[in-house]
């Protein structure tokens, strides 16, 4: 299967001699996050609201674009140099023309050069380095390209047996000038079998050109998994909630199970409870070296809803005869009490 990731990466810095003015955009509302709000709140909060607008997935209005915005916040916030620049910069109505204080270009950027349709994301997608400084553009040092980092939204199955990613991004470069510049790549990339949510890849020399023959940068793949309407993932397991009926349960029973590699057949044993784990072992993802994580079926018992009078009478038979009490145990309770 063959996926597409699209995105900006940008390395943008203010010159703290050049008046701009552009849009605020309030991050931790973007997130609806305190600007208190720790590294793991923030993490958490992103992947939460990546999952709910990714545009493959997402139901909602406006998806693709409230997914950009809340990518372009985390990246900001998710990094403690770029939030505290941001930080810097104060607060301000959303959508409100601003421009930075007068020291903080100097601050947070460096020295002078040109560039075209600043914003906001602009700023702060890679201040911890990568622009040559002036004394660099006038010397032969080498100067190594700066690493990039995008997210990689593959499906479960995907993660299963290995795929390949076209990547498209948007990067700045630098010219022998030292000016920035925009430029597109457009490159194939394989993710290999059994990349879990949250791993990073490094695809070395995609990142952005050195200067003055320094190394080039690497490209930074971060992956996110699709929800998936059937498997749960932890790590390298998954987990399937296993619907049964109350006679499989108490009798026991041989069913049909989904797996990645196609259904299987899997052994209820009698007596088996609602929410007791049933392990398929080497059913999971398959693991970076060797072997597989497992799959754990959740028992379910599910009761019919809809009965026949023989159906119906069969039930209230077993109510008659039975002597078996779920409840017991509050009579003793009670009675221990008392």
């Amino acid at each position: 299967m063959v996926g597409l990731v699209s995105g900006t990466v940008n390395l943008t810095q203010a010159p703290s001699f050049w008046i701009i003015f552009m849009k605020y955009k309030d991050y931790y509302s973007i997130l609806g996050l305190e600007r208190t709000a720790t590294t793991e709140e923030i993490k958490k909060t992103y992947r939460k609201l990546a999952r709910k607008y990714h545009p493959d997935v997402s139901k909602e209005a406006n998806a693709e674009e409230k997914f950009k915005e809340v990518s372009e916040a985390y990246e900001t916030l998710k990094d403690s140099e770029k939030r505290a620049a941001y930080d810097q910069l104060g607060s301000h109505q959303s959508g409100q023309d601003f421009r930075p204080p007068p020291d903080w270009g100097k601050q947070y950027g460096g020295a002078p050069f040109s560039f075209d349709d600043i914003d906001l994301s602009d700023l702060f997608a890679g201040l911890t380095g990568g622009r040559p400084n002036s004394n660099q553009r006038g010397s032969n040092i080498p100067v190594p390209g700066q690493d990039y980092e995008v997210t990689a939204h593959i499906t479960l199955e995907d993660a299963y047996q290995g795929t390949i990613v076209n990547l498209n991004i948007n990067v700045p470069e630098y010219d022998e000038h030292g000016h920035l510049n925009r430029v597109s790549r457009a490159f194939k990339t394989r993710i290999p079998k059994g990349v879990v949510d949250g791993q990073r890849l490094r695809l070395p020399d995609k990142g952005g050109k050195g200067f003055n023959g320094g190394r080039n940068g690497d490209l930074y793949l971060n992956i996110a998994l699709h929800p998936h309407s059937l498997f749960r993932v932890s790590a390298h397991d998954l987990y399937l909630d296993l619907p049964v009926t109350p006679w499989e349960a108490v009798l026991g029973a041989a069913v049909e199970v989904p797996t990645l590699a196609g259904p299987v057949r899997l052994k209820v044993p009698p007596g088996t409870h609602a929410g007791q784990k049933l392990r398929l072992p080497k059913r999971g993802l398959p693991k970076p070296h060797d072997g597989e994580g497992d799959l754990f079926a959740i028992v379910q018992i599910v009761v019919p809803t809809v009965l026949s009078e023989r159906e119906r009478s069969i039930f209230k038979d077993l109510a008659d005869i039975s002597t078996f009490n779920p409840r017991g145990h509050f009579e003793q309770e009670t009675s221990h009490e008392n």
